[in-house]
């Protein structure tokens, strides 16, 4: 386990996973670059968490609808930080239409924020790893939609499971190089995104999922924290659902509903 990662960037790491993510990574000794996309003051707050591990912070606006110049943003921040040995690609949204209310502007847009913006930065990333000789580790959080759809997503559906398969095929591909890359699948989180702003997932009650709350922001870093790690040397193609088992519901909550609630968004 030779492979010791000094550098790394968070994408939307202003808030909820992407800060637990940054400042997780900061603690492991490594110093990172934080992207914002609305939130400034978010990333300042972020950058200065890391800046009190004792760890060196950079910051950069990033939109990752924005292409292909948003991969112009990830070789900024690996110059300011000297090298790029970790990558975790969060940046992301939803929008929650249905199918038949979905028009094709708020399609595109989940598609690029989430997919398409996420393949350039994810290719920029890799070509800066290769290119220094080095491992590195290329992880991208994903989500349970992944493999389980919802209601009311079909965009958002769509692009993460496209953005898993992507990881797969690089994970095949830049094995040779010694890189990993790997994805990390939330379920319920409280962050912002689920209108869940700075609450505690411990007193809230999910009947529907097997340990019966939502899942802390820092629950998911430290996944990711230990996919970043020399201990993740011989991981590489997987996706590590962080649910709670909401996963292994599927018959079960099948099973046992009992009115065509589901059906709305």
């Amino acid at each position: 386990m030779v492979f010791a990662p000094r550098t790394a960037i968070v994408t939307g790491s202003d808030s909820g996973i992407g800060r637990a993510t940054a400042v997780a990574l900061a603690a492991a000794g490594m110093d990172v670059g934080i992207t914002w996309h609305t939130d400034e003051q978010g990333a300042r707050e972020t950058s200065q968490e890391v800046r009190a591990l004792g760890r060196k912070s950079v910051t950069a606006r990033l939109d990752t609808t924005d292409l292909p110049g948003c991969g112009q943003v990830i070789d900024h921040l690996a110059a300011e930080l000297g090298s790029l040995d970790v990558f975790v690609n969060n940046a992301g949204t939803g929008d929650g239409k249905p199918f038949l209310e979905l028009d094709f502007p708020t399609w595109m847009d989940t598609l690029n924020t989430n997919l398409n913006g996420a393949f350039v930065c994810l290719q920029h990333a890799a070509k800066k790893m290769v290119a220094s000789g080095r491992e590195g580790r290329l992880i991208a959080v994903t989500s349970v939609h992944e493999t389980q759809p919802r209601v009311g997503s079909a965009a958002y559906t769509a692009s993460k499971h496209g953005l898993g398969g992507l990881m797969k095929v690089m994970a095949l591909e830049l094995g040779r190089y010694g890189i990993t890359v790997n994805s990390v699948a939330p379920g319920e989180i409280a962050t912002p995104m689920t209108d869940q702003h700075d609450d505690d997932p411990h007193r809230a009650e999910r009947p529907g999922i097997p340990l019966g709350r939502p899942g802390d922001a820092r629950e998911i870093a430290a996944v990711v924290a230990f996919l970043a790690s020399p201990a993740a040397s011989y991981v590489t193609g997987a996706s590590w659902p962080v649910d709670g088992g909401m996963l292994q519901m599927g018959p079960q909550g099948g099973s046992h509903i009992a009115s065509t609630d589901w059906m709305e968004a």
